[in-house]
């Protein structure tokens, strides 16, 4: 069940991207090549960008793809450091679980008040759903990474580490310049 949302997920983000960079491709080649275009594609633009984004916070939660300032945490010992980073997600999950409230509140009203967007006939709060849809995937993301925790298989936060991967590349670009010596 989990690897068909890992999927889902991961289509859903592709669709996004590529939906986005063929609605901007075609709104400047008929914008500059006939001096035309279409009045609802930048407010769609806008729109699947933010999908995009609050697809890929979870995304990139599950994938360790998030920049962390880790550096203190990784001189703690194993317990303590599992103990700091389940409460960091604990105080993650509590900062969503705010944000999610706030977003229920604000997408009833849309719904309520009937608002639709200004360039498309689609209600407001369909298109800003992705406020609750994203923040429930990354919540569900926080609570596999603190069950991952509790059961002693991960240490917490997996972060892209940009200092250890630049080195890396630079130890690879070392060995080509010396192999055609």
């Amino acid at each position: 069940m989990i690897r068909l949302l890992h999927r889902i997920e991961e289509n859903i983000i592709a669709l996004l991207l590529v939906s986005m960079a063929m609605l901007v491709v075609l709104e400047v080649v008929l914008r500059f090549g006939f001096g035309t275009g279409f009045l609802w594609s930048q407010e769609l633009t806008l729109h699947l960008s933010a999908w995009f984004v609050l697809f890929g916070i979870s995304y990139g939660l599950r994938v360790g793809a998030h920049i962390g300032v880790d550096a203190v945490v990784k001189l703690l010992p194993p317990t303590t450091r599992r103990i700091v980073s389940a409460l960091a997600v604990v105080l993650s999950l509590v900062y969503c679980g705010l944000f999610l409230y706030g977003s229920w509140i604000y997408l009833a009203k849309m719904k309520k008040i009937g608002i639709e967007l200004e360039d498309m006939p689609i209600p407001a709060w369909e298109a800003h759903s992705i406020l609750v849809i994203g923040l429930l995937l990354f919540s569900f993301r926080l609570l596999e990474m603190l069950w991952g925790i509790y059961k002693g298989t991960s240490e917490g936060f997996r972060h892209s580490d940009e200092a250890e991967e630049s080195m890396h590349l630079a130890e690879e670009l070392a060995k080509e310049q010396g192999a055609q010596k």
